[in-house]
């Protein structure tokens, strides 16, 4: 009854306030089966509830009796203790380690080799629950000899068990290179990789995490994941249905791709750019995050990988993702990524300029509702690209709305391009833009000074005269003193 009782959330105070933790302790020893049984599926379900319950089991002295019952009994109690013990150790490091101090971890190593996959699973569940708090845990599950249990457990038939081993593989390799190396060392990428074509996208999900988690670490765990032969069947989970599928995928390549020019290469080479843009076209949010962010670490290793991006059509997707999504902190990636690619030189600024991303990431540098972050690397993006932007139609109407701060950088790039090109002198002049100039005030001796004054030598003098604030008022000055000659 209070089993059952348990699975409604609205019954768990009443039972926490009746006592029932020390009235269930006493079932786990009787002698007929079911109850103790049942007994360990209703602590389950009241630690699983909060850690205020999870906290109560360990003070209560619950854990040891359910590891010596974990090794004697039969199937069906098994998976219900390390059903607790998994509910117990989710909800902090603390409680984790609790469970790791009366022993448990050896226990339910013993249960990955049990015949029953509803045990194994069971175990690998309450394990996977452990590894994931920190690296001493992690450590502490590496050596009870996990590892290599949990790469047989994802050969096993048994979809579920395959997927939740995937994940505790993942969980395990995610804190340090030293941790993820014993599941490398254990055979598990190979693994891990055939599983990438599996129809089952919750698989898929896990798989392609845990092998993200491996190859985040350095350049050398993320080439053994490429020689896994990983691409190009990694590029079909891009088009899967699943959107965290998706998601795992571009986190993948993005993994791999950050470390070095020679692995961007190899992920451009597999077409690997072009099907992550095509990927952040078909998804929205927080799914777009990773590729967002891959496409900028490509593009940040060399201007021959910027391009790449450049031809894949990648910075008008960007631009879309910019002006499109509401968070911030998508909007700060996308930012940071046109950023990486305009800043290599003047073709490239010219390519993200011409999508009229200059204004959308001034405006977020401007607002008042931007994070901080988001203004940062706005700032930052704006500044890359500006200084090597040449393309002038672009960078006029920073003239009229940039600060102080980025005017300075605006002023600079006319100052060197107008001298070498004497069609956009003119049309400077005529849209306006030598007249703003003139109205800019600048202290005496700075750099913005400095660009004001090379551009007006690039003008006659009276031409540079005519534009300055103040000289029609010269000229009526002028006017009024003339004194006509009378014949």
């Amino acid at each position: 009854m209070v089993a059952e009782l348990a699975t409604r959330p609205q019954n768990i105070e009443t039972l926490q306030n009746a006592g029932v933790m020390s009235l269930l302790r006493p079932l786990l020893l009787d002698v007929v089966p079911t109850i103790q049984q049942t007994a360990a599926l209703a602590l389950g379900r009241l630690a699983n509830y909060n850690d205020d319950l999870a906290e109560a089991v360990v003070k209560g002295d619950i854990l040891p009796q359910l590891v010596y019952s974990l090794a004697e009994q039969n199937r069906f109690y098994k998976k219900a203790a390390a059903f607790v013990l998994r509910a117990v150790g989710k909800h902090s490091p603390q409680l984790a380690q609790a469970i790791v101090d009366c022993g448990a971890l050896d226990t339910l190593v013993i249960c990955l080799e049990d015949f029953d996959p509803g045990v194994k699973e069971a175990a690998v569940w309450a394990i996977g629950y452990i590894a994931r708090h920190n690296a001493e845990l992690s450590q502490a599950v590496v050596d009870a000899g996990a590892v290599p249990l949990l790469v047989l457990c994802i050969q096993e038939p048994e979809i579920a068990l395959k997927r939740i081993a995937a994940s505790a593989l993942s969980d395990i390799s995610k804190h340090s290179p030293e941790l993820a190396q014993t599941v490398v060392d254990a055979g598990a990428i190979a693994h891990l990789a055939q599983m990438i074509l599996n129809p089952d996208s919750k698989l898929k999900r896990q798989v392609l995490s845990a092998l993200s988690q491996v190859a985040k670490h350095s350049v050398d765990l993320a080439e053994m994941v490429v020689e896994a032969e990983i691409f190009p069947v990694v590029l079909t989970c891009l088009k899967d249905k699943d959107e965290y599928v998706k998601k795992n995928a571009c986190t993948l390549i993005r993994e791999i791709a950050k470390h070095t020019p020679e692995l961007s290469q190899l992920i451009v080479n597999a077409g690997g750019v072009a099907a992550v843009i095509d990927c952040i076209g078909s998804c929205k949010g927080n799914i777009r995050l990773p590729g967002i962010m891959m496409l900028g670490y490509v593009a940040a290793h060399s201007e021959n990988l910027a391009m790449a991006v450049i031809i894949s059509k990648g910075v008008p997707q960007l631009s879309i993702c910019l002006s499109e999504e509401p968070e911030d902190h998508i909007k700060a990636a996308a930012a940071w990524a046109l950023g990486q690619i305009g800043r290599h030189t003047p073709e490239h600024a010219r390519a993200v300029a011409v999508t009229n991303t200059l204004p959308v990431l001034l405006a977020l540098y401007m607002s008042a509702e931007s994070s901080e972050d988001l203004q940062v690397k706005s700032k930052k993006a704006i500044k890359n690209i500006l200084q090597k932007c040449t393309y002038l139609p672009a960078l006029e109407p920073f003239l009229y709305d940039a600060p102080p701060n980025i005017l300075k950088h605006v002023v600079g790039q006319f100052s060197k391009v107008l001298p070498h090109d004497s069609k956009a002198r003119r049309l400077f002049v005529t849209s306006g833009g030598l007249k703003k100039v003139q109205e800019i005030k600048a202290e005496p001796g700075s750099l913005l000074q400095e660009y004001i004054h090379s551009i007006n030598n690039c003008y006659p003098e009276e031409i540079v005269r005519y534009y300055s604030p103040g000289y029609s008022d010269t000229l009526l000055q002028r006017v009024d003193s003339y004194q006509p000659l009378i014949n």
